[in-house]
């Protein structure tokens, strides 16, 4: 194994978080049944989820690894993932399956099987969100469902995303404790007809800040039961700085370095404990958060560089010790992964929009560097201020070849912040989070809602609202392919089908939202979350300052070169009709060489600066945008779009025949905004041209890949481009965008030897991963992506 790190100490941490195997932790399901049997049915929801969350930090196995400066685990140890029997009981069968898969496996003891088989699974087989969910959907929505029309974020996970801001630097626990105190004596009892609804959240939300200063407590007793125990010096040393630490944090504001990132950390582990949102807690801007303590530990000589350094990496060993919890069945294909999400924001602007560049930012890319872990997943945010150095550092990271840092447009990202109706400073101070998603860090629940096949519904439009791959009418009778006399009216059916589709899909979300707020309140993240307090409502029931729902469409290259296929083919050039290209879809193009020829080479395609196929992109994702963004939510907020697929473009693909682009049946289709894999033939200025004509602003987040040979970026003038490509597509108003610098022929190397290649990791959507734990279809995916070169 390779080693990496700044020091021995760091190396060890490292290496253990590499080389212990995952395993399912059971202990957090035993805890959460106990309170259930306890308290349900004897005290309102938000207490109970918050009397639930006290007996977990006051119980949870405390862990101090050996060496470590920044403690607290999800489970037992690192790599030890906890799960949720509240959101998702797990049948003994789900066991065995994450046991035994070679891919994204959890390893099961038989102590865990025993507890699950006899006490997690008779309490919350009924009782569980994912059964409540799918017994309230409708016919219409399982069907969709089922067939891979979209997926369903919350079915095993709960609502994020959840990024944090300055708040938890500034005050401590105690603090917010005294803050909601005051807010409860507030409520008006004879006038304010939600006042005792209020009540029990605000309760709720206290006893989660005693659950939380607890948590510290018992980490600061343990590090110094530890240390007198500890005959080194040094590792006696840490343990009572540990100690120390934790004696402040997280009941007090945090004075120092160390103590910030602890803080972070605790809040970090109760949030994700609590219930287990989807992506982690991510720390937002955590550059500009960390830089008053650095500086003030510079200035005054308790701090050096490399201290500093030092903490930072010990905090990435922390984030990569944490696998995202298991998942099972279409929610494992949509997201088959350990990675949980976690994603750092550096650089960017300030409140004032000034450069918000500092000491920390690079120091941030250096541990990023030296570390090359899969988690945090690190974002470089580049301004019109950033300087030259910074976006150059990130550069020189990327072309190492692991797919970070990803690079994002701070402009763009304030426009679409302002766009949705945030104020100047709140955009400012937010980015992106997740793979791509944008939010107002802090003040906002950004819900994603689940991933939407866009193709598929091409697919049903050509067959009358029947899915030949599942056999079912699931749309609406708008004509078979034959009948669409001119492309307009296919286009238009096409809209209609869509229409339909998101119908289904946002009537089950309502219902969805309705039940988080009834049954899951999170009263520790409402601490956290601006507006929760001052409103008395949960994150979940629409409390924060800002409310955000998104829908993530797939497959936008595939769409729009299948839609140029037919428009050029059928009905501008008449080379042939409708019903011979059905045909050769439904033959899988074998014996229909000459149309295969024709769609897949000879036909205008998205990704070649070609205005033909890049009006129609634009078309169709103007065609989902008006469909989604605007509508309402039930929590008070607004419907918005991301364009990003995590592996869901694999399995979306899996659910579908052969394409009118020349894609073959059940392959994957394009990820993100990326062109389809071998159309984009015209170099990566021509690729970010046709994705720039695509109005980001308009979304809350898109992602576009691009892969090159190590041998295009080597040197001073590869290094150059490089910078210069960002920055033209920034120019351009694009939101994102992140590199795979690596040849195919080490990927089919690494294919046929994976046991030789065990520290390769490549770029796959919004996130990097461990190339041996990727699918076959999504390695093959990765590898047949166009190799660009600058011309």
């Amino acid at each position: 194994m390779e080693q990496r790190g700044m020091n021995e100490r760091i190396r060890k941490l490292r290496n253990q978080s590499l080389t212990v195997e995952p395993h399912l932790s059971i202990e957090r399901a035993r805890l959460v049944t106990e309170a259930y049997e306890k308290h349900l049915g004897k005290v309102e929801t938000p207490i109970l989820r918050a009397l639930t969350f006290q007996h977990i930090m006051e119980n949870k196995t405390l862990c101090i690894n050996d060496g470590e400066l920044i403690v607290g685990e999800k489970g037992e140890q690192p790599q030890y993932a906890p799960s949720f029997p509240e959101l998702c009981c797990h049948t003994e069968e789900d066991l065995e399956v994450m046991d035994q898969r070679d891919k994204i496996f959890f390893k099961v003891d038989e102590a865990a099987k025993k507890l699950q088989r006899e006490k997690i699974i008779p309490f919350w087989e009924d009782r569980s969100m994912r059964k409540n969910i799918l017994a309230q959907m409708s016919a219409e929505w399982v069907d969709c469902y089922e067939s891979g029309i979209f997926t369903e974020f919350m079915e095993q996970r709960g609502p994020g995303h959840t990024v944090a801001d300055g708040k938890m630097y500034t005050k401590g626990f105690l603090d917010s404790k005294a803050e909601i105190q005051e807010q409860i004596k507030s409520l008006d009892f004879l006038e304010d007809s939600q006042a005792y609804e209020k009540k029990n959240q605000l309760e709720a939300m206290a006893l989660c800040c005693d659950a939380i200063v607890i948590y510290g407590k018992r980490y600061a007793q343990y590090a110094k039961d530890m240390a007198q125990n500890e005959t080194d010096p040094n590792k006696k040393a840490d343990l009572l700085e540990i100690a120390a630490n934790c004696q402040v944090v997280p009941a007090h504001k945090p004075e120092t370095f160390a103590q910030a990132i602890q803080m972070y950390w605790f809040v970090h582990i109760g949030v994700t404990t609590e219930i287990n949102p989807w992506d982690a807690l991510s720390p937002g801007r955590l550059d500009q958060h960390l830089y008053p303590f650095y500086k003030k530990g510079i200035e005054d000589g308790t701090l050096t560089r490399e201290k500093a350094k030092e903490l930072l990496q010990c905090l990435w060993v922390k984030f990569n010790n944490q696998p995202a919890p298991p998942k099972v069945g279409i929610t494992l294909k949509e997201s088959s992964t350990y990675t949980d999400f976690a994603n750092l924001n550096t650089g960017g602007v300030k409140d004032d929009g000034s450069d918000g560049v500092n000491e920390v930012s690079y120091l941030i890319l250096e541990t990023m560097d030296e570390m090359r872990l899969l988690q945090p997943s690190s974002n470089v945010q580049i301004s019109k201020k950033s300087p030259h150095n910074f976006i150059k550092k990130a550069c020189e990271i990327s072309r190492k070849g692991w797919g970070q840092p990803a690079f994002y447009n701070t402009e763009a990202i304030v426009e679409e912040l302002l766009r949705a109706g945030k104020n100047i400073v709140d955009a400012r101070q937010g980015g992106s989070s997740g793979c791509v998603e944008t939010g107002a860090f802090g003040k906002e629940a950004y819900i994603l809602t689940g991933y939407f096949n866009l193709p598929k519904i091409l697919e049903l439009t050509l067959n009358n609202g029947f899915d030949p791959i599942g056999k079912k009418q699931l749309g609406l009778k708008t004509g078979y392919g034959e009948d669409f006399k001119t492309y307009e009216d296919l286009f238009k059916a096409f809209k209609k089908q869509l229409h339909y589709f998101i119908n289904v899909k946002v009537t089950g979300n309502h219902i969805i939202e309705h039940l988080y707020a009834k049954h899951m309140p999170v009263p520790f993240l409402s601490i956290i979350t601006s507006g929760c307090i001052a409103s008395g409502k949960d994150y979940n029931a629409g409390g924060a300052l800002y409310n955000t729902n998104y829908i993530q469409g797939v497959g936008i290259g595939t769409l729009t070169d299948c839609l140029s296929a037919i428009k050029y083919n059928v009905f501008d050039q008449k080379r042939f009709t409708i019903k011979e290209l059905l045909k050769a879809l439904e033959d899988d193009f074998i014996g229909h060489d000459t149309i295969h020829n024709l769609v897949a080479n000879r036909t205008p395609k998205y990704g070649n600066d070609d205005d033909y196929a890049d009006d129609i992109m634009v078309e169709g994702f103007n065609a989902f945008h008006n469909e989604v963004v605007g509508r309402k939510t039930r929590k008070g907020g607004v419907y918005g779009i991301d364009m990003l697929p995590t592996t869901c473009h694999v399995y979306f693909g899996s659910v579908m025949g052969a394409s009118p682009n020349g894609r073959k049946a059940y392959k994957p289709l394009s990820e993100g905004i990326s062109p389809e894999k071998g159309a984009d033939r015209k170099g990566p200025t021509a690729v970010i041209k046709s994705a720039s004509k695509m109005d980001h602003i308009k979304t809350g987040g898109t992602l576009l890949n691009q892969k090159f040979t190590p041998s295009v970026v080597t040197g001073d003038q590869g290094l150059e481009n490089m910078v210069s490509l960002v920055r033209t597509y920034f120019n351009l108003d694009g939101h994102h965008i992140q590199f795979n610098v690596i040849d195919s022929k080490t990927l089919l190397d690494a294919q046929k030897r994976p046991e030789d290649y065990k520290d390769l990791i490549v770029r796959v959507a919004g996130y990097s991963d461990h190339f041996h734990n990727l699918s076959k279809e999504l390695q093959d995916e990765i590898i047949e992506r166009t190799e660009q070169g600058f011309h």
